[in-house]
Order: structure tokens, then C-alpha cells, then sequence
């Protein structure tokens, strides 16, 4: 099926998130994954040691090498992490690949707590980021930092994924991940309507990395040519596919099993 995707985000030491859980979910849908780098993590199962971003200057240059030559059907934008890398991003984005859809997935706060992006660059991101989105697919807590309020069960969460509307981009797949219960509901709002999708949670502490493979199958299935809605119905099985061929990793929230091998359809 084949498909390019341009990640623009940060890499993870451990492999189980960000540019590295991007690229392996992207190639196993058959897709094609480039690069650019915005930070370098020390991290594993149990969290993050350290970060060291990447000068804006060669982040630009990254973006500018890949969409000059391969190109890309889709961009997918992980964590950026401070405002002037959100900057550079958007700037290059504008000059290098105007008309290319994007997917943010609003990376905020590892799964282990530490912070991803810094407080000030919440409204950087609001203002020139989002505007410039095909699609945002936030967790609960990134969604309520977004829209303002608390999302404590599906019905604020149709409200919050309203608001989150209003902010410029025209659609939003809000994940339910974070709420109790053993049924966990996602839901994907547009101006066409709203979309919920349900299924039985795994019990298990091995969902490292679920944000980001989830934006990246979605990436993946909107640069092959899938409308919104199958590509979140592909993203959503094979994420589920890949918590369960999780190799049990790492004493704290373990990577998925990228790798396995499903009818996706």
C-alpha cells in the first residue's frame, strides 16, 4: 500500500515511544516512514533520565531534506517541547510543505509523568499548530490542558471534543484511555458528527508508546488513501493487536509488540 509519512517528534532510548514506536508502527502498516527529530530522550519502562533537544536550526534542515526530495502524502507531529521548536516546525512546514495534512498527536506528559512540553508553549501551540492540523488526537489529560476543563466520562467528552473544534482543527480523535472502568471508549468528532468506538480494556501496564502509535496507524492509513474514519478503525486494531503481542519489557509501562502480524483489512 505504501504511503509516506513524515514524523516529526522526539526519540525514545527504550524504543518503545516516539520516533522509534512511529517508524515500526508505520512500516508494519505498510507504509513508508521519514524523519526529523525534535529532542533526544534518555528513557526506559520506568521513565525519563533526560532530555536534550535538537537545535532548531537542524531540525529545519531535517524537515527540509526529507520534503525536498522523498516528500510526504502525510505529516505526523509528535513532541516538540518549547515554543521556538514549535515555531521552526510550523515555519518550515509552510514553506516546505504547505498543502500536506498533518496529524498532531499533543505530546504533554509521558506515560511515567515527566513533563514534554514546556507550560508557556501550551498557547504556541494552540495558535499555530493547531490551525494547521488535519486531525488532533489527544488523551484525556492533553485534551483537558487544550480545552480547559475536566473530562470525567464520555459525555464531557463529546463536549470537550466540541471545544477542542473551535480551536481550528477539523477533527479530533479523543482517546478514552485514561477514564475507569473495563470498556474503553474513543471518540472521533468532526463538523460531519461524532463517531464513538468501544472496546474491553486489557488489563496490563505494558501501553508504553499507545499515543504515538496510535497517531502514527492513523498517519499511516490517511497517506495510503483510507478516509479519517477507517484509518482511526485500522489504527484502533492494530494497536489493540500490539498491546496484546506486547514482549513484556522493562519493570514499568513496557513497550508494544510493533511487529505483530493481524488482518487489518
Amino acid at each position: 500500500m505504501q504511503g509516506r509519512v513524515l514524523i516529526i517528534a522526539g526519540s525514545d532510548s527504550g524504543g518503545g515511544a516516539g520516533i522509534q514506536a512511529d517508524i515500526k508502527t508505520v512500516t508494519a502498516l505498510g507504509g513508508y516512514a521519514a524523519t526529523a527529530i525534535t529532542a533526544l530522550t534518555a528513557q526506559n519502562t520506568l521513565g525519563v533520565q533526560a532530555i536534550h533537544p535538537v537545535p532548531v536550526d537542524f531540525l529545519r534542515a531535517q524537515i527540509e531534506s526529507v520534503l525536498s526530495d522523498i516528500g510526504a502524502d502525510v505529516i505526523k507531529i509528535g513532541m516538540l517541547g518549547d515554543t521556538d521548536t514549535i515555531e521552526a516546525v510550523c515555519d518550515a512546514l509552510e514553506e516546505f510543505g504547505p498543502g500536506i495534512p498533518v496529524v498532531v498527536d499533543p505530546v504533554m506528559v509521558a506515560k511515567s509523568g515527566a513533563r514534554l512540553l514546556a507550560d508557556d508553549a501550551l498557547l504556541t501551540l494552540k495558535q499555530r499548530l493547531l490551525p494547521r492540523a488535519m486531525v488532533l488526537t489527544p488523551n484525556l489529560p492533553e485534551a483537558e490542558a487544550l480545552c480547559g476543563m475536566a473530562i470525567t466520562d464520555a459525555t464531557s467528552m463529546r463536549h470537550a471534543a466540541q471545544v477542542l473544534l473551535t480551536l481550528g482543527v477539523p477533527a479530533v480523535l479523543l482517546k478514552g484511555g485514561h477514564l475507569e472502568g473495563d470498556e474503553l471508549v474513543d471518540l472521533l468528532a468532526s463538523k460531519a458528527g461524532v463517531d464513538f468506538f468501544q472496546s474491553t480494556r486489557i488489563q496490563t501496564r505494558h501501553t508504553h508508546g499507545t499515543g504515538c502509535t496510535t497517531a502514527s496507524a492513523v498517519a499511516a492509513g490517511l497517506a495510503q488513501g483510507l478516509c479519517l474514519r477507517d484509518a482511526v478503525i485500522r489504527a484502533r486494531a492494530y494497536v489493540r493487536a500490539a498491546i496484546l503481542a506486547a514482549p513484556g519489557l522493562g519493570a514499568g509501562h513496557g513497550p508494544l509488540g510493533h511487529g505483530v502480524t493481524v488482518d487489518l483489512g
